[in-house]
């Protein structure tokens, strides 16, 4: 697709073409990397439209080849990219699609749903300037970069400013104010007061979430990011007309209709204490009482107006576990999560209780205690709330802090947060000060059960907390490698295992498999495999239906334009990466020959006008490359011309004619017609010589790229060890001699029909999961092993086993798939036991522990990639009943309801020995150790 010339002109007439593509390319280029070189906090950043970014980079990658890497160009294949065509220049800069229509005056505002990437770009302010002179246009989205995170400092552009709804009081008007997060109250004050021209003495602003008066903000350098205040939320305008009032001010709920009584702060030590009974007997009023000037009392009081507060005892009949959480502005994931992990019994036992001396402030890998103190503070709220919704807004400005990535008010991964809240609340509750430092072993062909124990009690001497108690168990890992043999075996830890969704949609595929020796002519197959299965798995099944031999070996390429595009030699690589309208073909050689290091690619040059004079006339290619292997140290012009000639007897018309092929193979002691005068011997082949001395063919040895070559002489030495490509010219003489009809007419992959009808996935079992993660599969590319023996990182194979199964087991589903070429969610129904998950078989280590499991919770997705809604299933133990947690609605459900396609994160709970199946346990919350 050709983009139309936009005619874009200066402001004084003149044509805006300052530079070449090429040019253009570069002088952006190296303003992106001085500007990557200093990145600091403040620096500013624009937002530009992806749909004009993508017109302009396709103007100044045209003809360079780099695009042909790019996800943007493999998604947007329908834009002919390869084309020939001219792209011509794109007009001005056009944002118009990403900022929303009706935003007044100067305010400009995005839409809330953008995507980076997909819907914008975003470039440095030098790359703004650069572009907006030459192309003018806009309008111009400036943003600043600022320091997220408290522990792990992350730099991050702040597309979306702090949206906040400001009411007067004096006559309840509205109006929307926007800010940086990392504005402070001070700079919020004089914005409000400059809009509404008050002094700024007269003015008391309240943190009005909910439309309740929670916080009253005063003028200080406090950022509004520390104060918690919510995108889109409510701020309320006071304006004092008497300036004497006391500092003990009244102070309504914070949305769970507790009653907060002020208290002044305790100097004694930490302590987590308990109060209200509920009705599983369970002890619930408590007070936090922090040491003034520590981190927690410090994180404690920006949360509760510098005072500690006691929580009211619930009103009888009350029942705890059943209070949803408040949607923040996409934090549905967030409350996905948090629901599951306050439904886990051996969670909600320790957090009720005093786990304050296992609180560790020192661990440098830890958030000092203040992630396990604000989920445990939720947790208790969400337990002695009754029904009440809470609003996590303070659990929120705590994960801001400690996990920048999931700061933001966009749409994130339930399974990536659950996975940080673990490992956080690990390293907060380690009950380890001082980690001592351990060497770490190999096997050398010790007992599994040695290796086992030893790595377990070195894992627990550097990490002992709840988490590893209840949530971790081992699996063992065989690494061997495809060289030496070495097998390495560890024993690893896991907090969760991460299953893939095989799929049982079918794919047809052909490939062409092509003979490198010249033992047979092409010949198509037609396979059905597995949809989302790899180039392995291809090769494995080709192999099978074109009988190949022990001896024998097969190498893909994908052909394009009459050349290989590429050899798919990364057995990893999925299917998914070979489109339908692709032409692959499969080079069929002995395992000996295709050891040999050098590798001929033959292609192929009609020369459309015959002449004399082979070096003149036009040259079109065609037909389907052939690839041999040569096995000579040194080799010339012969070498290759004997190569081509035994590489091309197959499609001689003689035989054709006179042989009987079974299979694509060429007969033996065929045949008399082979010495007519138009065929050339087919063994121990004679060159013929034209007068001139030349070689039999017209052979011409070309670079790398294939873009220039020169003829190959009778004695010209060739390099060999590394690739050698060749342009064979293709004259009458050899189309009397060779049925070139078998080069022609490479079939497609899959040829879409009319009446092609969709396949729909069928459901698979969480066994059927299980089993594809412990099955063994060869390392990717990128995550090669270093073999101790061969000194080498090698794409060793890996094989996973169940060791130890922890108490609490989850089971993530891996429905989300990323890569360069698809991004995808498997909406396939995984039907999985609600109870009796017997996983006996699978575990290796035959302790005689019972490995029955029962479910408890479930996080689940709906919807798509880049959005969706999050919700949760989760099942009160004390009264044996599923509720469905769906952000601040809480409902029952069935449990015949509870397994749908959505099904995310899966939680079991070991069954007690000796206990029935779905019978609730005495205490409602405690489970076996």
């Amino acid at each position: 697709m050709t983009i139309a010339d936009s005619g874009f002109m200066m402001e004084n007439g003149a044509s805006c073409l300052p530079h070449t593509p090429e040019e253009e390319k570069r002088i952006i280029d190296e303003l992106a990397r001085k500007s990557e070189a200093n990145v600091k906090e403040g620096n500013l950043f624009y937002v530009v439209s992806n749909r004009w970014y993508l017109s302009w980079k396709k103007y100044v990658e045209q003809g360079t080849g780099e695009r042909l890497n790019d996800e943007w160009y493999l998604e947007s294949q329908q834009m002919d990219l390869l084309s020939s065509k001219i792209v011509a220049r794109p007009g001005p800069i056009d944002n118009s699609d990403i900022v929303v229509n009706e935003s007044e005056g100067n305010d400009l505002q995005l839409h809330r749903t953008l995507v980076e990437e997909r819907d914008y770009v975003l470039v440095s302010q030098e790359v703004w300037e650069k572009l907006s002179d030459w192309y003018k246009g806009g309008p111009a989205l400036p943003r600043k970069l600022i320091s997220q995170g408290d522990v792990h400092k992350n730099l991050m552009v702040e597309v979306y400013p702090l949206c906040l709804k400001f009411i007067d009081s004096r006559d309840n008007s509205q109006t929307v104010i926007r800010l940086s997060k990392k504005a402070s109250v001070q700079e919020l004050y004089e914005k409000v007061c400059t809009l509404r021209g008050i002094e700024q003495q007269k003015a008391r602003i309240w943190d009005y979430f909910n439309k309740q008066k929670h916080t009253l903000l005063d003028a200080s350098n406090q950022t509004l990011e520390q104060l918690n205040l919510q995108m889109d939320q409510e701020i309320l305008l006071d304006v004092q007309v008497d300036r004497n009032h006391s500092s003990q001010f009244s102070m309504d709920s914070t949305g769970n209709e507790l009653a907060l009584v002020p208290i002044e702060p305790s100097r004694s030590s930490m302590t987590i204490a308990g109060g209200p009974t509920l009705s599983n007997g369970h002890s619930m009023d408590y007070s936090y009482n922090l040491p003034q000037g520590s981190a927690l009392s410090s994180s404690a009081s920006a949360d509760t107006d510098d005072k500690c507060y006691v929580y009211n005892p619930m009103k009888k009949g009350d029942r705890g576990g059943l209070a949803g959480l408040q949607n923040l502005g996409n934090t549905c994931f967030m409350n996905s999560s948090i629901q599951c992990l306050v439904h886990t019994p051996p969670l909600v036992e320790y957090f009720l209780q005093d786990y304050s001396d296992e609180i560790n402030t020192e661990n440098p890998l830890g958030m000092h205690g203040e992630l396990a103190l604000a989920f445990g503070e939720l947790l208790r709220k969400l337990w002695s709330s009754g029904r009440t919704t809470i609003a996590p807004r303070a659990f929120k400005g705590k994960l801001a802090r400690f996990a920048p990535q999931f700061s933001g008010y966009n749409q994130h991964d339930s399974q990536e947060l659950l996975a940080f809240l673990l490992d956080g609340l690990h390293e907060d509750l380690n009950r380890v000060k001082n980690k001592p430092y351990i060497e770490t072993k190999d096997s050398d062909g010790r007992p599994d059960e040695e290796v086992a124990d030893e790595c377990w009690k070195n894992h627990r001497a550097r990490n002992d907390s709840l988490i590893v108690d209840v949530c971790q168990g081992q699996y063992k890992s065989t690494l061997v490698c495809p060289v030496c043999s070495k097998i390495s075996i560890t024993f690893d830890p896991f907090m969760y295992l991460s299953l893939p969704l095989p799929s049982t949609v079918t794919r047809s595929m052909t490939v062409t498999v092509v003979y490198g020796d010249g033992r047979g002519l092409p010949m198509p197959y037609t396979l059905t495999l597995i949809k989302d299965r790899c180039i392995k798995d291809l090769i494995a099944a080709l192999g099978t239906a074109c009988c190949l031999k022990s001896d024998e070996s097969l190498m893909l390429a994908e052909v394009y334009e009459h050349r290989i595009y590429r050899y798919l030699d990364n057995l990893s690589e999925p299917l998914s990466s070979i489109k339908n309208d692709d032409r692959i073909v499969a080079y069929r050689y002995s395992k000996e020959e295709a050891a040999f290091k050098t590798r001929l690619e033959i292609i192929y040059r009609w020369q459309e006008k015959s002449t004399s004079d082979s070096l003149k006339g036009q040259r079109k290619l065609f037909g389907t490359p052939l690839v041999a292997y040569l096995g000579e140290d040194k080799l010339n012009g012969v070498d290759i011309d004997r190569a081509v000639s035994r590489i091309l007897s197959p499609l001689k018309r003689a035989v054709k004619l006179n042989s009987i092929k079974e299979n694509g193979l060429v007969s033996e002691g065929i045949d008399e017609a082979s010495n007519s005068h138009n065929s050339r011997p087919m063994d121990n082949i004679e060159l013929e010589e034209t007068s001139s001395g030349e070689l039999s063919f017209h052979l011409f040895l070309a670079d790398e790229r294939g873009s220039s070559c020169k003829p190959i002489e009778k004695y010209m030495p060739i390099s060999s060890g590394k690739p050698i490509k060749i342009f064979l010219d293709w004259t009458n003489q050899e189309d009397e001699v060779y049925d070139a009809s078998y080069l022609k007419d490479l079939p497609e992959v899959h040829k879409n029909g009319f009446t092609a009808k969709k396949t729909r996935q069928e459901a698979i079992s969480l066994f059927t999961c299980l089993e594809a993660f412990l099955k063994e599969e060869p390392l990717g590319p990128d995550d090669m092993w270093y073999c101790p023996k061969c000194k080498e990182h090698r794409q060793a194979t890996k094989k996973l086993d169940l060791w130890m199964l922890p108490e609490v087991l989850v089971f993530h589903l891996k429905r989300f798939s990323y890569s360069r070429y698809s991004k995808n969610k498997l909406d396939t129904l995984v039907t999985f036991p609600i109870h009796n998950l017997d996983l006996s078989q699978y575990v290796m280590n035959k302790d005689g522990k019972p490995h029955l499991y029962e479910l408890y919770a479930i996080s689940n997705h709906y919807g798509g990639l880049g959005g969706g809604h999050y919700t949760a299933y989760a099942k009160l133990i004390d009264e044996n009943r599923w509720y469905h947690f769906d952000d601040s609605h809480v409902s029952p459900v069935n449990e015949t309801d509870i397994k749908t396609s959505a099904a995310y994160v899966l939680f079991y709970r070991r069954v007690k020995s000796g206990q029935k199946i779905g019978e609730a346990e005495s205490s409602g919350t405690h489970m076996e150790s």
